[in-house]
């Protein structure tokens, strides 16, 4: 199977669809619901926890449990406080950066639905040449273009309500998707389409294959925290994404060397299982995927942690797919990347299917 043969146009289709739904921590279930709809076709049952996480299972009454996970949270921002003269302070929800927020628009989540609002900044003309002001979290701040508080409520906000980005999906150049919330909405992508392709294929697993799109990764892996534990997985390969570093201003000896158009990102750390790593590096040199190599130190900082720590150790890897530009509105990735690791997921799954590889685990 060529990686290039994996996207489908109705993938594409559901792919932008899904990017440019609003999901923010906390309130991911218009995009659970999406994606949900999309895999209903590919999967046996569905399982959602109390918080929104959605796991689509294959083969549902197998003893022996796999993950493959993404998750599904976008960072955004709060509404912390309205002024006598209308105009909104903010904190963050997730990883939120203050530095891109200056002159962007916004959509505030109301009751009464979307109220559009823009981040305000001083003019050029204005600003202190000799002591420029850099943007934080004390001098941001939304205007909805209303004169008191008031006015404010009136539109339904208060605080409280989550601030989204409106910026949508594009392609650039051909084969690089942009948006933001591709960290990572596109791991749920992912996974869904390995779902997909064992449907479409007809392959049949000896275990059972929980297709799993997590909330709340964002604000400490606390989805996966708490699915794992439903689930009780034998093993679980999750997909984020990691940083190209090869643009400016990225030092590589702090980072690392990884890049898009260049594979999926096998990654080396403590909560890796060793064993079900190098299956997965096998995996892709018998089947000719290109792979980069990252190490992390202590923790990988995705959902990868808490599986693996979870109901006395989870054989866990990560396979994540390299970004520019992350936690800004155009996150960017190269389309082969997202095939490639749509195609090692799919590829170590069915290599996996040899019992005796289960033992790889222990």
């Amino acid at each position: 199977m060529s990686a290039k043969t994996i996207l489908k146009k109705s993938s594409l289709t559901f792919l932008e669809k899904y990017l440019n739904n609003a999901s923010p921590t906390g309130y991911e279930s218009e995009g659970q619901k999406l994606w949900m709809e999309y895999i209903k076709p590919y999967v046996d049952t569905f399982i959602t926890d109390t918080y929104g996480t959605a796991v689509g299972i294959i083969n549902p009454d197998a003893p022996y449990k796999v993950v493959i996970e993404g998750h599904s949270d976008e960072i955004s921002w709060y509404v912390n406080y309205i002024t006598d003269n209308g105009l909104i302070y903010v904190i963050r929800n997730g990883g939120s950066d203050h530095q891109i927020a200056p002159s962007k628009r916004v959509n505030i989540h109301t009751k009464k639905g979307i109220v559009k609002g823009v981040f305000g900044w001083p003019a050029i003309h204005t600003r202190n040449r000799g002591k420029e002001e850099t943007a934080r979290i004390d001098n941001l701040f939304v205007d909805l273009g209303c004169s008191t508080k008031e006015e404010v409520e009136k539109l339904g906000v208060h605080v409280g309500c989550v601030i989204t980005y409106p910026d949508e999906f594009m392609i650039l150049n051909e084969n690089k998707f942009v948006c933001r919330a591709i960290d990572n909405r596109m791991g749920g992508f992912m996974v869904a389409e390995v779902a997909r392709l064992l449907f479409e294929n007809k392959k049949k697993l000896p275990f059972g294959l929980y297709i799993t799109n997590s909330v709340q990764e964002e604000v400490g892996l606390r989805g996966a925290e708490m699915i794992t534990k439903t689930i009780k997985p034998n093993v679980a390969i999750v997909t984020d994404v990691c940083h190209d570093t090869t643009t400016p201003m990225i030092d590589k000896k702090i980072e690392g060397e990884t890049q898009i158009g260049k594979g999926p990102v096998i990654t080396y750390a403590p909560a890796v299982q060793n064993n079900l790593r190098e299956l997965i590096i096998t995996t892709a040199e018998m089947n000719k995927i290109p792979f980069q190599r990252l190490a992390s130190s202590r923790v990988t900082g995705t959902d990868t942690d808490a599986f693996a720590y979870s109901n006395g150790g989870v054989a866990s890897a990560l396979i994540s797919l390299p970004l520019r530009y992350m936690h800004t509105t155009v996150e960017m990735v190269h389309r082969e990347d997202v095939e490639n690791v749509i195609k090692l997921i799919y590829e170590t799954l069915l290599k996996m299917e040899n019992n005796e590889s289960f033992s790889y685990f222990k």
